[in-house]
């Protein structure tokens, strides 16, 4: 029987990685692989993002959720992270509200995930408008040539475009394998998923400092 992933899995591997990666950024700076390991967690993230917001019956309390512990994990993320931007959550946030409105009036979606993009740069969120394409294709994900030719040809671009973002971002490019073994079942509920990011940072940076 092959291998299969249920959102619990992508759940567990989307935190791992994640921790991989601020343990690096933290501890372990100058040792690239940690942040190479990092890369494929947020793309897990907006995958998981996209399949809430499709199933969730109350987006408000969705949006809400996100908003509350993105404006607590903000002051944790500069403290631990030495973050400049808006912290991943309200990345996310905005990607809810952009799949929601895309939804609700489909003939405006491309133009929807436009504003979304913009808006991410000029709040400066997490990621920026990257971030933001990569929950708009991950929403759209289909293991398909004309998916994949876009999918890789993001990644490639900004190889080419940005050296140094680009070329940093080139492991994202492999999530989707881990997404072809999705059986799209929830698997057991993880109630502390999203707490679980403001929680890490806090844990993180009281190591750090007893240092």
């Amino acid at each position: 029987m092959p291998l299969q992933l249920n959102n619990f899995h992508i759940k567990l591997l989307a935190a791992i990685f994640m921790v991989i990666d601020h343990v690096g950024v933290v501890f372990f700076p100058n040792i690239l692989a940690f942040r190479m390991v990092g890369r494929l967690s947020f793309p897990l993230f907006a995958w998981l993002l996209a399949q809430g917001e499709q199933h969730t019956r109350n987006v408000e309390r969705y949006l809400l959720r996100l908003l509350v512990l993105g404006i607590v994990s903000q002051p944790l993320y500069v403290l631990a992270l030495s973050g400049t931007a808006l912290n991943i959550l309200f990345t996310l946030m905005l990607g809810v509200a952009m799949l929601r409105l895309s939804r609700l009036f489909p003939e405006q979606r491309y133009g929807i995930w436009v504003a979304s993009m913009i808006a991410a740069e000029l709040l400066k969120f997490e990621y920026g408008a990257y971030g933001i394409v990569l929950i708009g294709l991950l929403s759209q994900f289909r293991s398909s040539y004309y998916w994949w030719g876009i999918w890789l040809g993001l990644h490639l671009f900004l190889a080419i475009a940005s050296s140094e973002f680009g070329v940093f971002q080139l492991p994202a490019a492999l999530v989707p394998i881990f997404l072809l073994l999705a059986n799209q079942q929830k698997g057991p509920t993880m109630r502390w998923f999203y707490t679980f990011y403001p929680a890490h940072l806090l844990l993180i940076w009281a190591v750090a400092r007893s240092q």
